[in-house]
């Protein structure tokens, strides 16, 4: 038997000051987790039957996608990941270790190096593929500034499954299985979301898909289009050239002004009335070493991922001020394209802009009256900045929208990327050697219970979904030292898990408040109260805990009834 009196979930009143975001203050006000140091979490009886429940789920889902389950090792040695070329590459955040030997590992963020040395060991013909492995593991990313709890930890919890093909035909079969097997996941998690074009990352490959849980709190923000259905992450949303609004036929003398002072877009709104539309920002920005300029019109945000792709560095970053005045002559608020000796690439917008004003690359001047081809050119001519809503979209050119998600998996098609670098071939049909052809998918799990709490909550606290939540029923005698209504509460409680059901008897001598509160905290979806009124025409209380209704049902149909409920919130 459950009892709450014997169950560890040592719930707060008050909130964490640590926490910032409801998930995050909300499992660990209801005992589901305890922080051990910034980013790394012990998950408590609640949380383990929670992720225990995501796991099964994307277990099933992934072998039913034709998933192999494998176990990885966390710690991998350091010349796999040169092999690859990631071991500089992945930067800070992996956790890197040594033994008394000096060898160097990586405390493992993903496994592609790994999975990729495994299989290309094993496996030689075309006969044995193609091949999809998996792992439920923990991974470690030794992130800048853990926050938000769950949401951006250094030890998490991951599914992460590979596929090897022959061909890249085959490999759009395994995409288009993972990515069903993923809308499977989680529709049967009852969570709402939405699947966007993405950017590959530091994973690498041509082509990615995200899953974003969507909640008013995510970090990322996705753009989407209700007429077509496209959607992706504003790091990957195209942009086309929206006409400017303020066109002219004739192209101005260019004109070189004092502006002391002077130093933002929104500065010379305001002392000299330039819409910020007929501005252009100039940006500099060291790309693998060499100094470039990023130009795209005043009111716009630079998109780095586009820049850095387009590039194809494997880093970028913004220029400091000493490099931009030694490339310039001037300091930031005063940069422009006209005279600049830097390779110049410029925004679709750019290119439609007439008489638009800009830095003169002097401190305290700028110019107005500036076109492009007249005044300067560009190395290319390019998409660089953030869509936002009311963009055109760039499939059927209906506005699009905006609304914010949690990424909880993403996949990728990797191709040749790392089959080439760690030499993983195989044997055609033909006798010719071949690269394999390779995906990767994953699936944050720890981050999905996160997620499902900040999409699912209210202000007394958790409400999970029927599907993963810790227990579908809590009993409630008002008085545990009543004997009837104990003994009442005890023979519910034996009939349901006779059926199977999963269900909390709250025995503890605690005022009837309490009880109810910790129960709407925790999150429980079926609450059933016993109280002495109900009780004298042999009746109990059933409340969903989404809904603020509560329903007297009788005793003898109090089993069918919670049933009933379940098999309505559930999906399989």
């Amino acid at each position: 038997m459950v009892k709450a009196s014997q169950l560890f979930y040592p719930t707060l009143r008050e909130v964490p000051s640590e926490a910032e975001i409801a998930s995050h203050q909300l499992l660990l006000r209801a005992g589901f987790i305890r922080k051990a140091t910034a980013g790394v979490y012990s998950y408590l009886p609640l949380a383990k039957r929670v992720l225990r429940k995501i796991e099964n789920i994307v277990r099933e889902e992934m072998d039913r996608a034709g998933g192999q389950e494998v176990m990885m090792p966390i710690i991998q040695p350091q010349e796999l990941w040169e092999k690859s070329g990631r071991w500089s590459l992945y930067g800070d955040e992996m956790f890197r270790v040594y033994d008394r030997h000096e060898r160097g590992f990586a405390l493992g963020p993903t496994h592609e190096e790994i999975i990729t040395t495994l299989v290309d060991a094993d496996v030689h013909s075309y006969r044995n593929l193609p091949l999809l492995l998996y792992q439920i593991q923990n991974k470690y990313r030794d992130e800048i500034r853990p926050r938000f709890g769950l949401m951006r930890g250094r030890e998490f919890i991951m599914k992460d499954l590979y596929s090897f093909d022959v061909d890249y035909d085959s490999l759009d079969i395994s995409y288009k299985k993972m990515h069903a097997a993923y809308q499977a996941i989680y529709n049967r998690m009852n969570l709402k979301y939405r699947v966007v074009e993405a950017d590959s990352g530091a994973i690498g490959g041509n082509e990615s898909h995200e899953f974003m849980v969507l909640a008013d709190s995510g970090e990322c923000l996705v753009l989407y289009c209700e007429t077509c259905e496209y959607a992706a992450n504003v790091e990957k949303a195209q942009c086309n050239a929206v006409p400017n609004p303020s066109p002219v036929s004739v192209q101005q003398e260019i004109e070189k002004i004092s502006t002391p002072g002077l130093r933002t877009i929104q500065d010379l709104v305001a002392n000299l009335g330039i819409p910020e539309h007929e501005q252009v920002k100039t940006l500099l920005y060291s790309a693998d070493g060499d100094i470039i300029a990023a130009v795209l019109r005043g009111d716009r945000d630079l998109n780095e991922i586009k820049l850095k792709n387009y590039l194809g560095a494997e880093q970028l970053f913004m220029a400091d001020e000493d490099s931009v005045r030694e490339r310039c002559g001037a300091g930031f608020g005063s940069l422009g394209p006209v005279g600049l000796r830097l390779k110049i690439y410029a925004d679709l917008e750019v290119a439609q802009m007439q008489n638009f004003s800009c830095g003169a690359n002097e401190d305290d001047y700028h110019f107005c009256n500036v076109n492009m081809g007249r005044d300067f050119t560009a190395e290319a001519i390019i998409d660089l900045r953030n869509a936002e809503a009311g963009d055109p979209c760039p499939i059927c050119s209906s506005g699009l929208q905006t609304i914010r998600g949690i990424e909880v998996g993403h996949i990728f098609k990797l191709g040749t990327k790392y089959s080439d670098a760690m030499g993983a071939s195989f044997i055609n049909a033909n006798g010719e050697e071949k690269p394999m052809i390779m995906g990767c998918y994953g699936i944050g799990v720890s981050r999905t219970m996160a997620a499902a709490v900040e999409q699912n909550n209210d202000s007394n606290g958790i409400i999970w979904p029927m599907p993963i939540a810790p227990y579908h029923v809590i009993i409630i005698p008002v008085n545990a030292n009543k004997k009837e209504q104990m003994e009442a509460a005890a023979d519910i409680y034996k009939q349901l898990l006779a059926e199977g059901i999963e269900v909390i008897l709250d025995d503890r001598d605690e005022r009837a408040g309490v009880k109810f509160k910790d129960a709407d905290l925790i999150g429980i979806p079926i609450k059933i109260t016993i109280g002495p009124k109900s009780l004298q025409e042999n009746l109990v209380e059933v409340k969903k805990r989404w809904e603020s209704e509560t329903k007297l049902v009788p005793m003898v149909k109090v089993v069918n009834t919670v049933k009933e409920i379940i098999a309505a919130n559930m999906k399989k």
